[in-house]
């Protein structure tokens, strides 16, 4: 005869004890700061000893850092975070639990300075489109002072000679998409659930609300706003509002325009060029 002993189950303030200690062991982790000139790299991190890594850098528990890898000065890579390939981030930029920037493809992936870039995110991986080829060089390029937030995905370029580029001042909301060799420019607020296709170009202080979709090609001219839901299929004029389930002009973007300083005697004769444009008499 035996007796069989059989461990009983932690108790439920036991687990919760568990988890609250190991979640505060991650947070102390997260948030230590390393000196102006030391770096911080957490055992649990894998960083592949080819890495280029800057002075004052904090790289969090479970982090992957690749060979080709240059990480600027004063980065934080928070838990679970991971640079791929050939790789670049600037000075101070951070990376959210989750984030993947690069990949293991021929090419580069280039983040500017004050980057930060969202939980789950996913910056400068291979594109979607069937014009790429396995092999080619593919780049994507990225200013300074961007916030990309939670669940956004950003693809390279398509083709050697092209590439993916996002400006400056940039607010990228969740869950939004940048396709291939898509050319965004600076102080552009995308609302989440954002969906640029492939080529489309926006200039500068474009302002779409949420679960807009814009065709591949198409142009967002500076100082637009596209209403939520919209689908834009055409270019989009400069300095005016448009909406719908194939948007239409709704008039100037007047609110926008206010916002950014323009002055009444500046809206005014925006609104004569509208009319003449857009409202010609007898048309």
């Amino acid at each position: 005869m035996f007796s069989l002993h059989v461990h009983k189950p932690l108790s439920a303030t036991l687990r919760t004890l568990t988890l609250v200690h190991f979640s505060r062991t991650l947070s102390d982790v997260s948030n230590q700061k390393p000196s102006e000139t030391t770096s911080f790299i957490h055992p649990t991190a894998v960083v592949h000893p080819d890495a280029v890594i800057g002075q004052g850098v904090s790289i969090g528990p479970f982090c992957t850092v690749g060979s080709s890898a240059k990480i600027g000065n004063a980065c934080r890579l928070y838990p679970g975070s991971h640079i791929f390939g050939n790789t670049e981030l600037g000075e101070r930029c951070i990376l959210m639990t989750g984030t993947v920037v690069g990949d293991d493809l021929p090419g580069r992936t280039v983040l500017g300075c004050n980057n930060i870039i969202g939980h789950h995110a996913v910056v400068g991986i291979k594109c979607q489109d069937m014009k790429y080829k396995t092999g080619d060089e593919c780049f994507l390029e990225v200013g300074d002072n961007n916030e990309i937030r939670e669940h956004t995905s950003i693809h390279r370029s398509s083709k050697s000679n092209e590439m993916t580029v996002i400006g400056d001042n940039n607010l990228i909301m969740g869950s939004c998409h940048i396709a291939h060799d898509c050319k965004v420019g600076n102080d552009n607020i995308f609302a989440n659930n954002t969906l640029l296709a492939g080529h489309v170009v926006v200039e500068d202080y474009a302002h779409t609300a949420g679960a807009t979709v814009v065709h591949q090609f198409c142009c967002i001219g500076s100082f637009s706003f596209i209403g939520g839901g919209s689908v834009v299929s055409q270019d989009v004029p400069r300095y005016v509002m448009v909406s719908g389930e194939r948007a239409e002009l709704r008039g100037l973007n007047l609110e926008g325009l206010r916002r950014r300083g323009f002055s009444m005697q500046e809206v005014r004769s925006l609104r004569t060029a509208y009319r003449n444009i857009f409202m010609p008499i007898g048309a």
